[in-house]
């Protein structure tokens, strides 16, 4: 297809050797209601046949396949789209997710008409063969100050349904490529964006699709947690006192989440106290009761098992 001079989006998709899913993504772009958009797959040194994949859709999109040395992470690929996009607007949409037709379409008017980031909910999806679809990763509503409600009441934006100003990201430095931040770079970036912006709009459709169903780089590790660590540690600085006492709260019960998911019930029940000793939420505070409740009774099974 030939490329548009200036396209109104940048569809900017990371793939690492991942040219199966890669496949499923781009039908979804090919599906879209709304046309006006160029697609910069941007590869990570994958192995596999995904350039063969990308190939294959040449005459179906507006489309370029870009490849660099591996870098292990989403942050530079996803920088590379950004420095090629030629669109006013750049959306993220990771290589194994996919999005529904209508996405784009009802995105791009909020945008064109002030808002500066434009994301929603997605559908989870578990199996390759999943049929029906209700579980959604949530998105939440914006609250101003944005920076503040990131950090401490842990807001909502997935990555593969977040559309941005292109000149946003190129004001905050695009994303940050620390490698103690891979996986939860996406979250310092809306972290970024929030400290130059409070235009943040979230969407009520739910116009795309999360796969679950194995690869993930963020699922529950003892690695994430520290990663959560290292994301805080670069923001709350910038916070008043009495906020940072919020933020440092809150960092302990996502840290205490984290170590519950993957059944470490010491760490866990330990971050859950220092949460509850700081001003968290109320709704975080009832939520942080049951879970140390939850994890001091998995302890116990443990230990009599």
């Amino acid at each position: 297809m030939p490329r548009n001079k200036q396209p109104r989006v940048s569809v900017v998709i990371p793939n690492y050797n991942r040219a199966g899913d890669l496949q499923r993504c781009l039908d979804s772009l090919v599906a879209q209601t709304f046309d006006d958009f160029e697609v910069l797959v941007c590869d990570d040194g994958s192995t596999d046949n995904s350039a063969e994949v990308a190939a294959d859709f040449a005459d179906r999109l507006d489309l370029r396949f870009d490849t660099a040395e591996n870098f292990g992470g989403p942050a530079r690929p996803r920088n590379r789209g950004i420095a090629l996009a030629r669109a006013p607007f750049v959306a993220f949409l990771d290589s194994d997710d996919w999005w529904k037709p209508g996405k784009l379409a009802n995105s791009v008017p909020v945008l064109e008409a002030g808002a500066d980031v434009v994301y929603h909910d997605l559908y989870i999806v578990r199996s390759q063969h999943q049929q029906e679809f209700s579980a959604r990763v949530e998105s939440t509503p914006p609250r101003v100050p944005m920076f503040q409600s990131l950090l401490c009441t842990g807001i909502s934006i997935p990555n593969s349904s977040a559309v941005v100003r292109k000149s946003l990201l190129e004001q905050i430095g695009g994303v940050c490529e620390d490698r103690e931040l891979i996986s939860v770079e996406d979250y310092d970036t809306w972290l970024c964006l929030a400290r130059c912006t409070e235009r943040f709009v979230r969407l009520d459709a739910c116009d795309g699709y999360y796969w679950v169903g194995g690869g993930n780089i963020s699922a529950a590790s003892p690695r994430q947690q520290t990663r959560i660590k290292a994301l805080y540690a670069r923001h709350l600085e910038a916070l008043p006192a009495d906020v940072r006492q919020r933020a440092e709260g809150f960092l302990a019960y996502r840290v205490a989440r984290i170590a519950q998911q993957h059944g470490d019930f010491g760490t866990a029940l330990s971050c859950f106290r220092d949460a509850l000793a700081h001003p968290i939420e109320p709704g975080y505070r009832l939520k942080a009761i049951y879970f140390a409740a939850r994890a001091l009774w998995s302890r116990m099974k443990t230990r009599c098992a």
